[in-house]
């Protein structure tokens, strides 16, 4: 492999924009269009992570949809591995899936109900059509164990779980393919406070046994300071300010930046919830 291949970073998203097309109002009239993305850059690199922060509706929900190739740009690129995705045929994309996996924000809503565990976290391997059904179920007990959940735990439903024990699930789900990027949409906003800081520490730990990269996804400036290397801020399809968290944190130079920090919450003596 050449020097030029192994510098190149994991991720590589590159003037990315997605505009929307609105119905009309008039039926002569001009179309409507949403910009959510209007040429948005970053890089991941192997092994570390990158949170993207902003307000609802400021477009990062957007950049998690087009990184899974859920969503197709207007144009821009979103290269993994060297391979732009969305050049990709759908074959070529499904293998490929197997390098980047998803993490939700609703642990119980992204885990279907009618599915044992088992079915669930195995998944994406049937989806690749990679492995036997013993196979799948070894490998979900090896994920399962990963995030600290028994392989008895195999055969029961979801219901059966508390919030951060299903958002355990889904980690799990997502680690089965060995992937080298997670990207994870807002994984803690829905559980209790006293949970996500498991789920945070437990998403460290992975990252350190795996090797894998996170894009980390949320409003939440306390939980990017926690789990990332690095931070951008979007506001209203753009990147506006970029940097190592505690860096850019304490000295930030855009209004909007500023805005975020002025919302999170004080301690009771005075401190932020981003103290080191």
């Amino acid at each position: 492999m050449s020097e030029s291949a192994l510098a190149s970073p994991l991720l590589e998203v590159t003037d990315l924009v997605r505009h929307y097309d609105l119905p009309r109002e008039k039926l002569f009239g001009p179309l409507p269009t949403v910009k959510a993305l209007n040429g948005v850059s970053f890089k991941v690199e192997a092994g570390r992570s990158l949170g993207i922060v902003g307000e609802s509706g400021s477009g990062k929900s957007t950049i998690a949809r087009l990184v899974m190739a859920l969503d197709t740009p207007t144009s821009g690129s979103v290269k993994l591995l060297g391979r732009d995705l969305h050049t990709l045929s759908r074959s070529e994309l499904r293998t490929a899936r197997r390098d980047f996996q998803m993490v939700f924000q609703d642990p119980y809503g992204s885990l279907d109900p009618r599915q044992t565990v088992a079915r669930i976290v195995a998944e994406p391997l049937e989806a690749l059509a990679e492995a036997s059904r013993k196979e799948q179920r070894e490998r979900a007990a090896e994920s399962l164990a990963a995030v600290g959940l028994r392989s008895t735990d195999m055969d029961k439903y979801p219901h059966e779980f508390s919030g951060g024990q299903r958002q355990r699930i889904a980690i799990a789900r997502a680690l089965i393919t060995r992937p080298k990027l997670i990207v994870a949409d807002e994984p803690v906003s829905a559980l209790d406070v006293s949970v996500q800081a498991q789920v945070l520490n437990l998403m460290q730990d992975l990252q350190q046994q795996f090797g894998v990269s996170y894009l980390l996804i949320s409003h939440d400036l306390a939980v990017v300071n926690h789990l990332c290397d690095d931070v951008c801020v979007v506001w209203k399809g753009l990147i506006v300010e970029q940097g190592p968290p505690g860096e850019l944190f304490r000295n930030a130079q855009h209004p909007y930046t500023r805005t975020l920090l002025d919302a999170v919450p004080r301690t009771p003596t005075g401190g932020t919830l981003l103290a080191a």
